[in-house]
């Protein structure tokens, strides 16, 4: 971009902001892009005034995806237009399909058995990506770069230490310790409905509706977390990355029959673009290798618990690991 139109959009970014400032510093509108420069990632000058529609879902792991997304691509010296912050899987999917978005972070369990419907659960990363990356490009015209993270934000099960060491918990098979009374669980809307959520652990771990409940507690997601801590359920649906798990300090139990499918992200770009643009796969191939579980729960975190604004988290880690440098912006964000 150029010293002029990054200027330009500073400016923009400075009086969008402004009435949001207050005494507890800045509050950083959801589509500001702070001032970045090239790391590790390479400056393309052919890239030069190119747009990208950059999508996510509403997520926080999602927002932070898609802010990586985002930062990565200007410091490349693509146009970024940053449309991340899309509500609901199907949303956003739909803005890819229908060519209103170019590229996200898309999940490869979601996309295979939720998008395409199909009903084989595949056990290996590998095999779950290349399986999705095939059946995607072919229906769809869909590309997934290569390689997908490997962090995995599957389904789980989260317990309190107290929980865990009364019942002796250490697998998902254990919940036959816990007396039928006692075995409430909270979850969220999405682990409700979805194949892949009750319905495996039901199915899978031979939960009968006289020894597990058929339902429970249906809450929002960050709520769940909060309800197994203070004890108001025994049980509670989580996804394996999320910050609070560590935050709060719960227990998650071991998958040990392998219910819950694989959820890998990986970069997810509408064919024609990713045709004409095959610095993609440089760009992220080094951000996609260095996001595993640890990394993307300590980012989690940073949002969850913290109250950091995503792409400020997005930002910073970025710069940590070398791909990108800060701007000489005077909107530092933090």
């Amino acid at each position: 971009m150029s010293a002029h139109a990054r200027g330009t959009r500073l400016l923009a970014a400075a009086l969008g902001v402004a009435t949001l400032t207050g005494g507890c510093g800045l509050q950083a509108a959801s589509q500001y892009i702070p001032d970045v420069q090239p790391g590790s990632i390479r400056y393309y000058p052919e890239l030069e005034g190119v747009a990208v529609r950059v999508a996510s879902k509403e997520l926080t792991e999602q927002l932070i995806l898609g802010k990586i997304a985002v930062l990565a691509l200007d410091a490349a010296g693509f146009d970024v237009v940053d449309r991340t912050n899309i509500q609901g899987s199907d949303n956003a999917r739909r803005a890819m399909l229908a060519g209103e978005s170019d590229l996200m972070w898309e999940y490869t369990g979601t996309a295979w058995l939720i998008y395409e419907g199909q009903e084989e659960v595949l056990k290996d990363p590998r095999e779950q990506y290349e399986r999705i990356r095939d059946l995607d490009l072919e229906r769809n015209g869909m590309v997934w770069l290569d390689p997908p993270a490997p962090l995995d934000n599957t389904y789980a099960i989260v317990v309190t230490p107290e929980t865990a060491e009364r019942y002796d918990l250490a697998g998902v098979s254990d919940i036959e310790n816990i007396p039928y009374a006692e075995r409430s669980l909270c979850m969220d809307t999405e682990f409700f409905n979805r194949d892949d959520g009750l319905a495996s652990l039901r199915d899978d771990y031979d939960l009968t509706e006289a020894e597990f409940p058929s339902s429970g507690d249906v809450m929002t997601s960050g709520v769940v977390y909060s309800a197994v801590d203070r004890g108001s359920c025994t049980l509670g649906s989580a996804y394996s990355t999320d910050g609070r798990i560590d935050a709060l300090g719960l227990t998650m139990l071991e998958d040990d029959r392998q219910a819950f499918p694989i959820y890998n992200p990986a970069v997810n770009v509408r064919q024609e673009f990713a045709d004409r643009y095959p610095q993609l796969t440089e760009i992220f191939a080094p951000i996609a290798e260095r996001l595993d579980n640890e990394t993307i729960m300590r980012l989690n975190a940073r949002v969850d618990e913290e109250g950091q604004d995503p792409v400020f988290v997005a930002r910073d880690w970025m710069v940590e690991e070398g791909f990108i440098e800060e701007g000489d912006s005077l909107l530092a964000g933090d």
